[in-house]
């Protein structure tokens, strides 16, 4: 279903599960036949929703029949259990889309569909059938940082300076078509990881291009990190061309219609393409606009001014092509993490000491 847009990555997946029968039991006897096996879903590090696709075509899981008891076992064992290993930072939905739960470390697991009951005196020795039910798979990219922008803002090319991924890098407003997850490393071993998200359109909240899949992904981040062109943007000669000022209100337009918590999330700028002519001059003016966006707002289309404007907690003008400012941006994020962090830190001690006040 999702093959046509996304080429080979998937995000989303419906199996078929069942728990094992339980076993006979033997009436004559009191003999207790075995519990159906389960079958399980384990969070593992390696897992893709593509490769459970691909080993198990025809995505059914059933789990093994508990033994029936005999005279010479008059417990019989247990079913085989069904153990499906599945990536991190899957969501496990029933089929009508109630939360079963979330997968978000390795070793964690969720009971998919529970083995029948063995036959016995409370069930007149008839063994139970296991549950069974559809369990749908839906992959949220678990990240600290969300990189958003445009097509061909650089994105992919900031992911590879800045850590250690390797994303495919083209220099035409085609976009990333899997999210690319990169992992910046930091002198005292502290790591963040970084989602380059598949690239946003004009219109990606009603669903165009690949719209609600890529926003989505943003919900998981803790902090977003919007990436401009400071020569502006021009996805086709269909559509207008963009300045650096519209990028950022159209690109918040697009997280505000999707979503308007997003906006609430704490967000850096990266302006990218400084080694290009003109470079300081249009980022004086950004800046400038920036500052005092009420003043600017005139020149723009109703439908593209997002409600409130994104705040962001540092600008920072880079480079991938010189490297100009990488380091700085890699401090601005880190820096914003362990503040995000503290603050959640500082929420949690408030509550504890108001548990602990007497009340009055």
């Amino acid at each position: 279903e999702l093959l046509c847009q996304y080429g080979s990555f998937i995000d989303a997946l419906r199996l078929y599960v069942r728990g094992g029968a339980g076993g006979m039991g033997y009436p004559r006897l009191g003999g207790e036949g075995g519990r159906g096996g389960d079958v399980w879903l384990i969070a593992q590090e390696r897992a893709t929703l593509k490769s459970i696709r691909d080993r198990y075509p025809h995505k059914r899981f059933v789990a093994g029949t508990g033994a029936n008891s005999s005279v010479r076992a008059l417990k019989g064992e247990k079913g085989k259990d069904c153990e499906i290993h599945v990536p991190l930072g899957v969501s496990v939905l029933s089929d009508d889309g109630k939360q079963i739960g979330e997968l978000n470390a390795a070793g964690e697991k969720i009971l998919a569909a529970r083995g029948g009951l063995g036959g016995s005196l409370a069930t007149n020795f008839v063994p139970c059938k296991g549950q069974r039910r559809v369990v749908r798979l839906d992959l949220k990219l678990i990240a600290d940082v969300g990189l958003v922008g445009f097509p061909n803002a650089g994105k992919s090319s900031l992911l590879s300076k800045m850590s250690h991924a390797k994303p495919q890098v083209a220099n035409y407003p085609f976009t990333t078509v899997q999210p690319e997850l990169g992992k910046l490393m930091y002198t005292d071993y502290k790591q963040i990881l970084v989602a380059d998200l598949p690239g946003l359109i004009e219109g990606a909240h009603a669903n165009k291009g690949m719209g609600h899949k890529f926003l989505k992904h943003v919900e998981r981040t803790k902090q977003l990190l919007l990436v401009v062109d400071i020569s502006g943007f021009q996805l086709s000669i269909k559509t207008p061309f963009r300045t650096a000022f519209e990028t950022v209100l159209l690109l918040a337009k697009e997280l505000e219609l999707y979503k308007e918590e997003l906006l609430s999330k704490p967000a850096l700028l990266a302006v990218n393409k400084m080694d290009l002519p003109g470079a300081r001059e249009n980022l004086s003016e950004l800046l400038k606009q920036l500052q005092h966006p009420h003043d600017f707002l005139h020149l723009l289309e109703e439908e593209m001014i997002p409600a409130k404007p994104l705040e962001f907690k540092n600008i920072i003008p880079i480079s991938t092509y010189t490297g100009e400012g990488i380091e700085e941006l890699k401090a601005c994020i880190r820096s914003s993490i362990d503040e995000e962090a503290e603050q959640e830190n500082e929420e949690y001690r408030k509550k504890q000491l108001q548990l602990l006040q007497p009340s009055a």
